[in-house]
């Protein structure tokens, strides 16, 4: 039992039991709970901040596992864009070679696909890096499946006009074997007949008794018909399709017109000197997306591999053009 306090009372000069007044007794009430409310606060900031509750833990464990999973998607994200990439290879070096195709560029391949401001929202937090990573490349996946599936179907619709193209390329001589007297000058750099300096031949000059046939070398249409004094003198076009092209120049006349369709083998013109020739002769060309690329490699139908070999070996010589 707490005991009774006395003061002296010097008014009265007698002691007085001691009584504090209601609104000291309300303030030491009030100063009593905010000393016990801070020294609880105090106690809770220590204990949550060096000691977990369960369900913090709990959420940690969970937070941590996710963190794992994500890193075990972008490791398997990582294998499946080393697939598509190896696909896309595949796709350039092997099919489009068979079915004479131009490769598709990575850049092409990528197409369509954009960072900006694609993934701000997942930005801000503990592990916006790891999961922006992941979903950045199932994009960029996804980007590459899809234009693989449109390269794929593009291939479909070569295989299924493979027939077709393989009758349309160039693949024979312009002139029956027996016919060709020489081959004068090949596709390179050679000295030029009339300017004696060097300069880029485009085509393969075929030496032959003057009027000999000339023949298509693949079905096509007869793109140009041209009758010139001078360059290539008389000369047929014919479009091939599939981005080729031959050219027959220095003709003495041409047995087709602009328009036509010509089959493989058939009569395109006559040999001639016209135009800028110092001697009868045919002036071939093959043209790819309007490029020209060596004739040699087009006469496949009519060589044998030893053949093929010794014409090759024949081209590096460093022979004078005739045109």
């Amino acid at each position: 039992m707490a005991k009774q306090k006395y003061i002296f009372n010097h008014k009265t000069l007698r002691f007085e039991k001691f009584q504090l007044s209601r609104s000291k007794r309300i303030g030491r009430a009030v100063l009593v709970f905010l000393s016990l409310a801070g020294g609880a606060f105090l106690f809770a900031i220590l204990l949550f901040t060096f000691f977990k509750s369960p369900k913090e833990k709990a959420q940690a464990r969970e937070l941590e596992f996710m963190k794992l999973k994500y890193e075990m998607l972008n490791d398997r994200l990582d294998d499946i864009e080393a697939l598509v990439t190896d696909m896309e290879q595949r796709d350039n070096d092997i099919y489009r070679v068979m079915f004479e195709a131009d490769p598709i560029p990575s850049s092409v391949r990528r197409s369509g696909f954009s960072d900006a401001d694609r993934y701000a929202d997942m930005y801000g937090y503990m592990n916006s890096d790891l999961v922006v990573n992941s979903a950045r490349k199932m994009d960029v996946i996804a980007s590459q499946l899809y234009n693989q599936s449109v390269s794929y179907d593009s291939l479909f619709v070569m295989a299924r006009n493979k027939s077709a193209m393989l009758t349309h390329i160039p693949a024979i001589f312009p002139l029956k074997e027996d016919e060709i007297t020489y081959i004068s000058s090949y596709f390179g750099y050679r000295p030029d007949p009339i300017y004696k300096v060097e300069k880029f031949h485009s085509g393969i000059d075929f030496s032959a008794a003057l009027g000999t046939e000339a023949y298509a070398t693949g079905d096509g249409v007869v793109a140009d018909v041209e009758s010139n004094d001078w360059g290539y003198g008389n000369m047929v076009t014919v479009d091939h399709g599939f981005g080729y092209k031959t050219r027959y120049a220095h003709l003495q006349k041409a047995a087709v017109r602009k328009g036509q369709k010509v089959k493989r083998g058939q009569l395109i013109g006559f040999i001639g000197s016209t135009g800028k020739a110092t001697g009868v002769h045919l002036h071939y060309e093959v043209l790819k997306n309007d490029v020209h690329i060596d004739p040699i490699n087009f006469f496949y139908h009519d060589l044998t591999a030893e053949q093929y070999n010794q014409i090759l070996q024949q081209s590096t010589l460093p022979t004078q053009t005739m045109d």
